[in-house]
């Protein structure tokens, strides 16, 4: 049987502005707060309660969403993660030359230059993108590094000189042979938003030879569908 003592007690702490919350855990009580309730339902709650639980459910709302914020990265982060175990393996399939010819078809289909004659013609704001072509492209052939040429295209107001040591490095090829740079003359006089943009970088490699074989994988790899 529950005393008159704690009774009264909780009364008094919730006459005092105490939230249910904070009188089970000062009282030391396991009562559920529907019991606390019915003994308080005649008491007068003091002048800034209602200002006092508004910065109480503000703090919980904010404690919530952080524990929510936390909880979907976390998530997330095992989502990708299991997205990386289950293909990581695929990777290792390009040793085999004639998987790696096709990736290589497929990058020249969707990035290459269809007009260009007498040459190969490949471009791209994404480094990964140039990195894995060029290494595919060495893989797959036996190439000539001097018939190599880059063309940067880029913002009025980029460092040209850091584009060509950035480029020169994500290819390997020197810049030495590196065209003149090309300025988006639209861009003059507007500072770059994406600090991080490269430019596009265009890889020539001359040889009509490969061109053409790439051009004829594709309309193999694609004659079925």
């Amino acid at each position: 049987m529950i005393s008159t003592d704690i009774k009264n007690n909780v009364k008094r702490l919730r006459a005092l502005g105490y939230t249910y919350f904070e009188i089970q855990k000062k009282l030391n009580l396991r009562l559920p707060k529907s019991t606390l309730s019915y003994w308080c339902k005649n008491i007068n709650l003091p002048l800034g309660y209602q200002q006092k639980i508004s910065k109480y459910n503000k703090f919980n709302l904010n404690k919530a969403r952080k524990k929510a914020i936390e909880s979907n990265k976390r998530k997330r982060e095992t989502y990708l993660n299991s997205i990386f175990e289950r293909n990581k393996h695929l990777a290792a399939l390009l040793s085999d030359p004639a998987a790696a010819k096709i990736v290589l078809t497929v990058l020249h289909l969707t990035e290459g230059s269809k007009t260009q004659r007498g040459s190969l013609m490949f471009g791209s704001s994404d480094y990964r993108i140039i990195a894995l072509f060029l290494h595919l492209l060495r893989y797959c052939y036996n190439i000539d590094e001097t018939k190599f040429r880059c063309t940067l295209q880029c913002r009025a107001d980029q460092d040209i000189r850091q584009l060509e040591k950035f480029w020169s490095e994500v290819t390997k090829i020197p810049s030495s042979q590196f065209y003149k740079a090309r300025i988006d003359p639209r861009t003059i006089n507007k500072p770059s938003k994406k600090l991080n943009y490269k430019g596009v970088c265009r890889i020539d490699y001359f040889s009509a030879e490969i061109d053409i074989e790439l051009t004829k994988i594709a309309e193999i790899i694609t004659l079925g569908i």
